[in-house]
């Protein structure tokens, strides 16, 4: 099958934000993404859509609309949502109440499914090109990133949205917690055309099993 392209690469961490300078660092090795739970302010959607707004759900309505400005692309444009844990801290909290009170309210549960952060995201800016989800098998990235581009491999769609995020694991799950517990999330634009400044991704086989490792070899143009 036919290589893909990945563009317009739109990270945000906490402590590390937008700043482009702060992710060549962090790319190059030399600066470190701070485990906490910051998140975007998302100043640019209304205060009663997102207040309620989990740190995932946050940094992924971000990356997405940073990616949308900066690439203009279609809303048509179908989304592909990759995250390890997805609405781990809500998720948490609906057990416990599961737990404690037998129930679970509505509101609470609808904010804690694994579609929140995207879906959130295609209502804020009104996207119609559908979105799909997934979860990669036993924590392996690659597991995600082939199926997210084999339609574009494979012709039956010229591009989407690669997106990534996971939250902070709260401290609720004690030694329980991951090792590499860092908040991340990135967007970009996959095609089957090449485009200036585009990283080709062709190898199949080596595609990073994490995904920190697999932004650092988009920001470094290609190179782990």
């Amino acid at each position: 099958m036919n290589p893909v392209y990945f563009s317009s690469i739109c990270p945000w961490a906490p402590s590390l934000n937008d700043d482009t300078e702060l992710w060549k660092e962090w790319a190059a090795g030399t600066k470190q993404i701070e485990q906490t739970d910051e998140a975007p302010k998302l100043e640019y959607t209304s205060p009663l859509f997102r207040r309620r707004l989990s740190q995932i759900t946050r940094m992924t309505v971000h990356v997405i609309h940073n990616l949308l400005e900066k690439t203009k692309t279609s809303g048509e444009t179908k989304i592909v949502f990759v995250s390890l844990r997805g609405e781990i801290a809500r998720e948490f909290s609906i057990n416990k109440q599961l737990i404690e009170d037998n129930e679970i309210l509505p509101a609470p549960f609808s904010l804690s499914v694994f579609n929140t952060p995207v879906s959130s995201a295609t209502i804020a800016f009104h996207l119609t090109g559908g979105y799909s989800v997934l979860y990669p098998s036993k924590n392996n990235f690659a597991s995600a990133v082939i199926p997210a581009v084999s339609p574009i491999r494979a012709g039956t769609e010229k591009a989407c949205l690669f997106v990534y995020a996971d939250e902070l694991v709260p401290e609720c799950y004690g030694d329980k917690r991951p090792k590499d517990n860092t908040p991340l999330a990135f967007a970009a634009l996959v095609s089957a055309e090449p485009s200036a400044g585009a990283v080709q991704l062709s190898d199949f086989d080596h595609i990073p099993e994490e995904p920190k490792q697999f932004l650092k070899f988009l920001l470094n143009n290609g190179e782990n």
